[in-house]
C-alpha cells in the first residue's frame, strides 16, 4: 500500500512539472508571434531590398483596420515604393530632410518618405488569428548605421491602438512592444552602383524588389515551440514509465 501511495505521489509531482514546463515554453513563445515585424529581418547596407511589415491580429474579438509605419528620419531612404494590398489604401507622407541625400552623380535629394499609412476597407480587415503582409521596396539603404527602426502603430476596430515603438537594446530583455527593426550588414566586395548612381547590390533593384520575405515567420516558430513541448511531455512520460516498472 505504501509503495502504491508513493508511486501516485511521484506521478502527480512529475505531471505537475511537465505542465509547468509546457506552460513556461508556450508563455515564452507568445511574444514571438504577436509582434509587428520586418520580414526578412536583415539586408545589406547600400543595397536595394524588398521587405514586408508582417502584422498579426492578437485580439480575440477585434480586427486590425489601420497600420502606420514611421521610417527613420535620422537615416532616411531615398526611394520607397509600396506594393498594393487588396482591401487596403496606402498613403505615403514625405518630409524635408535636415541633411539632403547625395547621389554619386552629385544630385541632391531634399525630401523622403517618412511615414506610410495603410487603411482597410470593409473587406480588408485583419481578423483575430490572422495576419497580413504589407510589402515595401526600399533603397538604397544607408551605409552609416547597422539597423533601421520602424516605429509602428496598429489600430483595431474597437478603438484600441498598440504602439510598437520600443527599441531593443543589446544585452537587455526584449521590450513588451518592440519596434520592427531591420538589421543592416556590411556590403561585400561585389557591391556596385546602380544606373542612377546609387549604391546597390549586383542584382538590385530588380531582383531584390521581386524577392519574397523570409519564411522565418511566426507560424514556423510556433510549430517549433509545439514540437519542443511534445518532446518535453514525451520525455517526462518515459521517465514515469521507468519509475513505475516493478523491480525484479
Amino acid at each position: 500500500m505504501r509503495t502504491s501511495t508513493v508511486r501516485r505521489a511521484s506521478v502527480r509531482r512529475a505531471s505537475t512539472a511537465v505542465a509547468l514546463a509546457a506552460s513556461a515554453v508556450l508563455a515564452a513563445a507568445v511574444p514571438a508571434f504577436a509582434h509587428v515585424t520586418v520580414q526578412p529581418g536583415t539586408a545589406t547596407q547600400g543595397a536595394w531590398t524588398a521587405v514586408a511589415f508582417r502584422v498579426p491580429d492578437e485580439s480575440d474579438t477585434a480586427s486590425t483596420t489601420r497600420l502606420e509605419v514611421n521610417l527613420p528620419t535620422d537615416h532616411p531612404v531615398a526611394s520607397v515604393s509600396i506594393q498594393p494590398v487588396p482591401g487596403w489604401t496606402a498613403t505615403a507622407e514625405k518630409s524635408k530632410l535636415a541633411t539632403p541625400l547625395k547621389t554619386d552623380d552629385g544630385d541632391e535629394i531634399t525630401e523622403a518618405v517618412t511615414k506610410i499609412t495603410w487603411t482597410a476597407d470593409a473587406t480588408g480587415k485583419i481578423g483575430p488569428g490572422q495576419f497580413q503582409d504589407f510589402k515595401v521596396s526600399l533603397g538604397p539603404l544607408p551605409t552609416d548605421t547597422d539597423r533601421l527602426v520602424f516605429k509602428a502603430l496598429q489600430t483595431y476596430d474597437d478603438g484600441t491602438v498598440v504602439r510598437w515603438i520600443e527599441e531593443s537594446k543589446d544585452g537587455q530583455a526584449e521590450p513588451q512592444h518592440p519596434a520592427p527593426t531591420l538589421a543592416l550588414t556590411k556590403a561585400d566586395a561585389g557591391t556596385s552602383a546602380d544606373a542612377h548612381g546609387m549604391t546597390a547590390s549586383p542584382a538590385a533593384p530588380v531582383a531584390a524588389a521581386a524577392a519574397e520575405p523570409s519564411d522565418d515567420d511566426p507560424t514556423a516558430r510556433t510549430l517549433g515551440v509545439i514540437g519542443l513541448v511534445v518532446g518535453v511531455v514525451g520525455a517526462a512520460l518515459g521517465v514515469l514509465g521507468l519509475r513505475r516498472r516493478p523491480s525484479a
